[in-house]
């Protein structure tokens, strides 16, 4: 599997012939990632910036957009999403936060989530392999409250997003909660279920590739 980070919450994920993209802007938002086409869309809230699905198609092949709570199973991903909430923009809104497995490594993308985790959490999960959480603030977790957070998931292996760049100070924020001050950007992940095992709490950062 390989994970490429395109900038605030967008995430490409490949797996063989699969492409999941998650939280893409729309044509509407002032933010910009490079076009591809994916198979399955998650967006966690109803915004420009993390609800262009529907124009990540390419060809004939029209992509599953997922935008709400549920249980969902398209091209061999079982997608699971529990309600939260997010303060992104200025505005209350309705965060989803989801689960789902690929290659045998479960992972868990809050997306825009800025209030305590809801308690029907426990219901998408069991282990975390990989946690996705936003670190940037501004209606979304800030560093403190994001590492605490993560402590609670106790994923294997954190990828912090919702900044700018490598030297954004949410990102040295975090970093510096994790004791993580070392950490080594990737422009990708390459990952293997092997990959995450025996691991506790590891921070990866990704290089932004927008």
């Amino acid at each position: 599997m390989i994970l490429t980070y395109l900038g605030q919450e967008t995430f490409k994920i490949q797996f063989g012939d699969l492409t999941i993209a998650l939280n893409p802007p729309s044509k509407d938002s002032s933010f910009k990632t490079g076009k591809f086409g994916a198979d399955v869309v998650l967006q966690s809230i109803i915004h420009e910036d993390m609800n262009g699905g529907k124009d990540y198609s390419y060809g004939e092949r029209e992509p599953f957009v997922i935008s709400g709570p549920g249980e969902y199973e398209t091209k061999g991903v079982f997608v699971r999403g529990v309600e939260g909430e997010s303060n992104y923009d200025g505005e209350k809104r309705i965060n989803t936060i989801y689960s789902f497995t690929v290659d045998g490594i479960s992972m868990l993308f809050l997306g825009a989530q800025s209030g305590p985790l809801p308690t029907t959490i426990s219901e998408i999960i069991d282990t975390v392999d990989l946690l996705f959480i936003p670190i940037g603030g501004n209606g979304v977790y800030d560093a403190k409250e994001a590492y605490k957070i993560a402590m609670n998931l106790e994923p294997k292996i954190i990828v912090p997003m919702h900044f700018k760049d490598v030297k954004d100070d949410s990102l040295k924020a975090f970093l510096k909660e994790a004791s993580e001050t070392s950490v080594e950007p990737l422009d990708k992940l390459t990952i293997k279920r092997k990959d995450v095992e025996g691991k506790e709490g590891e921070v990866v950062v990704l290089i932004p590739q927008s």
